[in-house]
């Protein structure tokens, strides 16, 4: 079974109700979402209360979702980029309240370029993804996004350390090289 068939699965069983698919879609993409709403923000607490919002949401849609690519991280990253401009407006609301003034140099809106220009870069990153193996696959998602040591994710896989090291190695310079439309050396 491959990672895209995985998100459908689950988006489809998290649809029907099944918390345990919800959960591992959760699992699964957390991180990322975390740091899409920490980069708009610039507070891990914000971040943070915001990645529980997106999730909330994502869980009240899902019965009305159909999943248009492979991965559910376009998706979840639109929802996160909304909930945290949400914050932001509340926040330079709240601060106006306190002290004179707005401050200028936060947006009132979701740059919208941008958004497209973050849903290209999720899109690049998720068909790169897709063209691995699955163990590249498998270490990435249980390395890089789920926080495994070395050691534990080459325990979960059956593999040596040094095999989790170095493929997970080659996975990020080849990531970094659809990042930024490079090949990697």
């Amino acid at each position: 079974m491959t990672e895209a068939t995985d998100d459908q699965a689950l988006v489809a069983r998290a649809a029907e109700g099944s918390e345990h698919a919800f959960r591992a879609l959760y699992r699964a993409y957390v991180r990322p979402v975390y740091w899409i709403a920490h980069g708009i923000l610039g507070s891990p607490a914000d971040a943070e209360d915001v990645v529980q919002e997106t999730f909330v949401v994502a869980w009240r849609k899902l019965p009305g979702l159909v999943l248009a690519g492979d991965s559910v991280l376009p998706w979840l990253a639109t929802i996160c980029r909304f909930q945290a401009a949400n914050r932001l407006r509340r926040r330079i609301r709240d601060e106006s309240r306190t002290q004179e003034g707005l401050d200028e140099t936060l947006p009132a809106t979701v740059d919208v370029e941008q958004q497209v220009i973050s849903a290209e870069l999720a899109d690049r990153i998720t068909r790169e993804l897709a063209g691995m193996s699955e163990l590249d696959r498998e270490i990435f998602r249980l390395c890089a996004a789920e926080g495994y040591a070395y050691q534990a994710a080459a325990d979960e896989l059956g593999v040596g350390h040094a095999v989790v090291r170095n493929r997970l190695s080659r996975v990020r310079t080849r990531l970094r090289g659809a990042v930024t439309g490079t090949e990697p050396a």
